[in-house]
């Protein structure tokens, strides 16, 4: 059962669930559960059937509040839940970091929910992640600061959450080599529409190397990135 598709996917008994437990294997990146749209009992019996199905690996419970958290945790116990990222992972250990590095950039601080969700995602797929926070157009000199940061060789791809004009995302891939995925983030007011004009700002990039992932989507922004930073064959 892929958690990002339909929030009846639980059904509405324990035998309804199908979980996707191959998924690490045939794709290389394991499973992820959206929260948000499920009922904490839904939340509670997808996390059971997990636990019950032996050891089919790692799993990503995304946009999980306090009370669905809680009810992974209670069927997995030891499972970590990061309250800004409201992500539960488990194991709650990320894996051995392979690949190229993954650098995650936050506009402000309004964007850290959005930012943190990617940064955990890919460091839970297995790459190495940094976070940097506060580097907006509206003081270009704090993203300066960090370019040569951006141009490590080590650096395999960026993510760049950004709300508000979503103008980030292509001054970042005026200035570095590697692919910049761009994350749309609802933050703003008026005209901004929640996120709709950093996403059209976003779509509209005149920067080559920039792909998109929808608004607020921290998750699809950091699983893309981790894949573009896999290591090679």
């Amino acid at each position: 059962m892929s958690g990002h598709t339909s929030p009846d996917s639980a059904g509405t008994g324990a035998e309804d669930i199908r979980l996707d437990l191959d998924r690490a294997t045939r794709r290389g990146y394991p499973e992820a559960v959206l929260c948000d749209t499920k009922t904490v009992d839904q939340v509670s019996r997808v996390a059971r059937a997990w636990r019950e199905s032996g050891d089919p690996g790692p799993v990503l419970f995304t946009r999980a509040d306090d009370d669905r958290a809680a009810a992974v945790r209670q069927q997995l116990p030891g499972a970590h839940h990061d309250r800004l990222a409201r992500i539960v992972v488990w194991p709650p250990q990320p894996p051995e970091a392979q690949g190229g590095h993954v650098v995650v950039l936050a506009a402000g601080t309004s964007d850290l929910p959005v930012a943190h969700e990617a940064t955990i995602t890919a460091r839970h797929l297995g790459r190495r992640t940094r976070l940097v926070v506060d580097v907006g157009v509206a003081g270009l000199h704090r993203l300066l600061d960090h370019v040569q940061e951006l141009r490590d060789p080590a650096v395999r791809a960026i993510v760049v959450a950004a709300g508000m004009d979503g103008a980030l995302p292509s001054v970042v891939a005026g200035l570095v080599r590697v692919p910049v995925v761009a994350v749309p983030t609802s933050v703003g007011y008026g005209a901004a529409f929640r996120g709709v004009a950093a996403l059209l700002t976003m779509l509209n990039s005149c920067a080559p190397g920039v792909a998109v992932v929808n608004i607020d989507n921290g998750y699809g922004a950091g699983h893309l990135a981790a894949q573009i930073a896999a290591p090679g064959p």
